[in-house]
């Protein structure tokens, strides 16, 4: 890396000046989608009525059983890589060879996302952040004392060297230089092909005109084809990874490039491989004595979850005294399967850990350098480095409501504006579901996929499978500090040999080089303050409440209080939240604490504990059944210390959301009126049916009230407005509508569309969903079978859900009468119908987080039921 003045000289901000991307305006979006006379419906069943109202306007985001062996190195004399990789259960460690054999050294917060409220409402927020209640993890137990004290020494370190961390890293510009330092990362789904191809349009494409990268980071898919012999044997892994790995360093390691000169040439550091995956990560020569702490991982998550067909495999190291993460992946695929490669992707982030070992660990910790230290281990996870960068044949998709032909056409025509908006990953970042925190530079080239093997055509072969083209190959990007990586290029190469393009960035990032001397200095001032008050007395802290009272919550309202903390002794005070008596859990699943553990010096400002409650799906079905209460008691620990007993308590307000439609039938009277605790309402419902009150649970309704009302608003509005039940509602009317069908009040002046939205997120999220997962058709239907399959499924549905079943297709039906106002049609009206009736708020997954192949055909068995109940004239 080049060197550049540390901050205070010449440049406060520490680094170079860098050209800002350029980002598409919003209005420029929003005026494109009106052009266009169409609006965006994400598609996902798993997604809520937020996700819809996130989903219809959608924005670009532009920048944004592990398998532990240990990683291949070789010394930088550039021979062959070293010996075959061993499997074992632990993450291993290589460090590069003693300083004498290498060349000579030369100095080179989470925020939700904003719901969209209606079409010029501001463009969502991509999370930022991943926060948790997560507790402060230790091996030790708690121990008490002869005086009553309780006090775990492992935790009260853990917490005392995060203190330290923090304190360091405030003062890190005071014994930290940077430097610059070039990163060239690449992706290629070789598609099982390879032989004598030239790889220098890839990997050096601009070398000639730009300086070559320091660090070449290179990844894989399908280096063999993904066969059940590959999958069990592994067999041919090892070789076509030392086959890309020649390629690579003969390509990167030519005369042209490097004239010979050792300084100029590569060294392979590591690389990993997992069947068809494999990653290598290449340092100039020049750097190799400032790599240290490398290690590799590997995570399997196809077949049964743990697959190695789908899956990705790792390098992490510390280059100066940065912190930086390589993670190549291949997610599941499939048009339709976005919860798949969203749940392959938490997979991933969750289970990939690198034990780097203590030494590590504290070297960070008094460099500034590490993120968070508490799990109570040497381990640390992607998310903890200082840079992070993730590629791979990610998979993603053009969403399914864009036809194959349109698809087609915007990527021959190079519309890559229409295909950006439609992005799944786009709208998938966007919605807060996957990636966040990270970044991707805009997309500017045609999707990489897929193409006909050999030509630089799509494959429309009428005898293979049509896909739409996508840009499933990306790199993305995560710093702690977001003006540490700058994008200079992002493109991809147009070698054809697969049915995928490679795709490469280049970016420039900012890397640390600690002043050891200066660091020594600081790490000792911090100390030294640290110790003047550890020597003294015991910690006491003062709360400004020791209860909170929440008031009325309402379903899918989140509230938020906060706790101030105080240090009143003379001591240093650590805190953390613990469960309680045989608990493992900080709290119940309705609240969420962050922090959950801290220390305050005296003197310091005080400190905010917030206390988030959130009334979701799960949460208001255990309230209705009488399952759950909304109180709970918080203990807060002071080490050293006495405890703390933080009382929360709130009041829902029942709604019908959340609840079963055999349960809303009983109910004539406004569903508010009834109350939870299963004593007062049995009660309640006595008094009512033994002729008091106004009978309003003398009779079953055939249907629900609050759908017979909603249905019924949304025939007066018109079933003939434009875009039924495809634009997303007002959220403020969103919500009035909810409370007047909790409440029994009138509806007021609010638009069709939000009545619709409050239709399907009603259905959506029953506690039991109408179409019971039991009777779904389980064999292949046809034109012949449709018929007596549609009869045999009606008489096996429970009856208040054969009359709802009945209700909902009927005036689908009658909303079909409108087909040429509104834009409707039976398949439209059959996937709502499947999203909202079938997996109505649970879905339905296997054990590894992705949509079951069986599940899969059952759901399009009852597509083509649907269409034919809606296409019929009768039931």
């Amino acid at each position: 890396p080049q060197q550049y003045p540390p901050p205070n000289q010449n440049n406060p901000n520490g680094h170079h000046a860098m050209p800002q991307q350029q980002a598409l305006p919003y209005q420029q979006l929003q005026q494109q989608q009106q052009q266009n006379g169409r609006q965006q419906q994400h598609n996902d069943s798993t997604a809520t009525s937020m996700d819809r109202r996130q989903v219809l306007q959608q924005v670009l985001i532009n920048c944004g059983d592990h398998s532990n062996q240990q990683p291949q190195t070789e010394q930088p004399n550039n021979n062959d890589v070293a010996s075959q990789q061993s499997n074992n259960n632990n993450t291993s460690q290589q460090q590069p060879p003693p300083q004498n054999q290498a060349p000579p050294k030369v100095e080179p917060t989470i925020t939700s996302p904003t719901s969209m409220t209606n079409q010029s409402a501001a463009m969502p927020t991509v999370t930022t952040a991943r926060e948790n209640s997560k507790p402060l993890l230790t091996c030790s137990p708690d121990e008490e004392t002869e005086d009553g004290r309780v006090r775990n020494q492992e935790a009260a370190t853990k917490i005392r060297d995060a203190w330290i961390y923090k304190q360091i890293r405030a003062r890190q510009d005071e014994f930290t230089q940077y430097k610059e330092a070039r990163l060239f990362i690449g992706s290629w789904n070789v598609n099982a092909k390879g032989k004598d191809e030239n790889l220098e349009s890839w990997i050096c494409k601009d070398w000639d005109t730009g300086a070559p990268p320091d660090i070449v980071a290179v990844g894989f898919q399908e280096i063999v084809d993904l066969n059940a012999s590959n999958l069990v044997v592994d067999n041919k892994t090892q070789q076509r990874s030392q086959y890309w790995i020649d390629k690579i360093r003969t390509t990167i390691n030519a005369k042209k490039f490097s004239n010979n000169d050792p300084m100029r040439s590569y060294t392979l550091l590591a690389y990993k491989h997992l069947v068809g995956l494999m990653i290598c990560v290449f340092v100039k020569s020049v750097h190799y004595h400032r790599v240290k702490y490398l290690h590799t991982d590997s995570v399997g998550v196809g077949v049964l979850g743990m697959g190695g067909n789908k899956g990705g495999v790792s390098v992490r190291l510390q280059f100066y005294d940065s912190t930086l993460c390589f993670v190549c992946t291949h997610l599941a695929a499939h048009r339709e399967n976005i919860a798949g490669r969203n749940a392959d992707y938490e997979n991933i982030l969750t289970k990939v850990s690198f034990d780097v070992g203590e030494e590590a660990v504290r070297e960070v910790i008094q460099s500034g350098s590490l993120r968070q230290w508490a799990s109570g281990n040497s381990s640390v996870t992607i998310p903890d480095h200082d840079l992070v960068f993730w590629f791979g044949d990610l998979n993603y998709r053009i969403d399914e409501s864009i036809s194959l032909e349109q698809v087609m056409e915007w990527s021959n025509n190079g519309n890559f504006k229409d295909l950006r908006i439609n992005d799944q990953l786009n709208l998938e970042r966007a919605a807060g579901r996957v990636f966040q925190g990270f970044e991707e530079e805009e997309l500017t080239f045609k999707p990489t996929y897929k193409y006909q093997p050999g030509t630089d055509h799509y494959d429309v072969r009428p005898d293979k499978k049509i896909r739409a083209p996508a840009w499933c190959d990306r790199v993305l990007w995560m710093a702690q500090d977001s003006e540490h990586i700058k994008p200079i290029s992002y493109e991809r190469s147009e070698i054809n040999i697969s049915d995928h393009m490679p795709v490469m960035g280049t970016y420039m990032t900012t890397i640390k080089d600690v002043i050891q001397s200066k660091r020594k200095e600081v790490y000792e001032e911090v100390m030294k303050l640290l110790d003047k008050y550890e020597n003294q007395t015991l910690p006491m802290v003062g709360l400004s409440a020791i209860q909170l009272d929440f008031g009325e919550m309402r379903y899918e309202q989140t509230m938020t209080l906060p706790i101030k903390i105080h240090n009143t002794g003379k001591v240093v005070a650590q805190f953390r939240l613990v469960p309680k008596l045989d608990e493992v859990a900080l709290c119940k699943s309705w609240i969420n604490v962050n922090p959950t553990y801290g220390m305050l010096i005296p003197g310091e400002d005080e400190a905010s504990i917030n206390i988030t409650i959130t009334i979701d799906n799960d949460t208001a079905h255990a309230l209705n059944t009488g399952r759950e209460v909304l109180e709970d008691i918080l203990i807060l620990r002071l080490e050293n210390g006495r405890d703390y007993y933080i009382t929360i308590r709130a009041k829902y307000a029942r709604s019908c959301f959340g609840m079963s439609v055999d349960e809303l039938v009983m109910y004539a009277e406004p569903i508010r009126n009834i109350p939870l605790d299963p004593i007062q309402r049995a009660e309640y419902t006595d008094n009512h049916m033994n002729g008091g009150g106004n009978s309003a649970t003398a009779a079953a309704l055939c249907v629900p009230k609050e759908l017979w009302r909603i249905v019924d608003a949304i025939y007066q509005k018109g079933l003939h407005e434009k875009d039924l039940f495809s634009t997303a509602g007002i959220a403020e009317e969103v919500a009035e509508i909810r409370e007047s069908l909790d409440t029994g009040s009138a509806f007021g002046d609010f638009q069709v569309h939000s009545m619709t939205e409050v239709m399907m997120s009603f259905l959506a999220n029953l506690s039991a969903p109408i179409v019971p997962t039991k009777v779904l058709p389980q064999f292949y239907i046809d034109g012949q079978s449709i018929q007596s399959a549609s009869r045999r499924f009606l008489e096996d549905l429970p009856p208040i859900h054969y009359n709802v079943f009945v209700y909902v297709i009927s005036f689908f039906r009658e909303a079909l009468m409108y087909k040429d106002s509104n834009g409707l049609s039976a398949g439209k009206l059959a996937r709502i119908c499947c999203n909202c009736l079938i997996l109505g708020s649970q879905g339905v997954t296997d054990r590894g987080g992705e949509v079951s192949a069986d599940f899969n055909q059952m759901k399009t068995n009852m597509q083509l039921i649907m269409i034919h109940f809606l296409e019929t004239s009768s039931i």
